[in-house]
């Protein structure tokens, strides 16, 4: 269960979900993270890449920045009003209910949120905001991670 900020308590993060790095230029990051450093990364047919299976990690990504504007704005630009992100952190919760109650505590203290919790095709709920860094932070859950 979710501890609340009421109780004195932070959201229960179970561990991070994922990390992702955001490429403007897919293509330069490619050869960054498979050709140079070798990274068994899947491609997926929309240009993400990532694996699952790079130890110490739940999951790595390659997150094209129309990708990212897209899930977080439904447009494939970034907003010229905000800083534009180079990392993505998604840190997991117990379930899916808990992401909409810890996206609400975390609006209750100020932190406007990308976007509300919503359920992805794949599965995964998720609500985003840009921490001050400007870095995407996204609690999460993903049935599949928890198995």
């Amino acid at each position: 269960m979710c501890r609340t900020f009421e109780d004195g308590d932070l959201v229960d993060v179970q561990f991070i979900t994922s990390v992702a790095v955001i490429a403007p230029d897919p293509s330069l990051s490619r050869s960054l993270y498979v050709d140079a450093l070798g990274l068994a990364l899947t491609a997926e047919p929309d240009g993400y890449l990532h694996s699952e299976q790079i130890a110490g990690s739940k999951s790595f990504g390659v997150w094209p920045l129309t990708q990212a504007a897209q899930a977080c704005f439904g447009t494939p630009e970034w907003p010229a009003d905000r800083p534009v992100p180079q990392v993505s952190i998604e840190f997991e919760l117990a379930d899916a209910e808990t992401v909409q109650v810890g996206a609400q505590e975390l609006k209750a203290q100020g932190f406007t949120l990308l976007h509300e919790a919503r359920t992805e095709p794949w599965g995964q709920t998720v609500a985003r905001l840009q921490s001050s860094e400007g870095a995407i932070i996204g609690l999460s859950y993903v049935p599949a991670m928890h198995s």
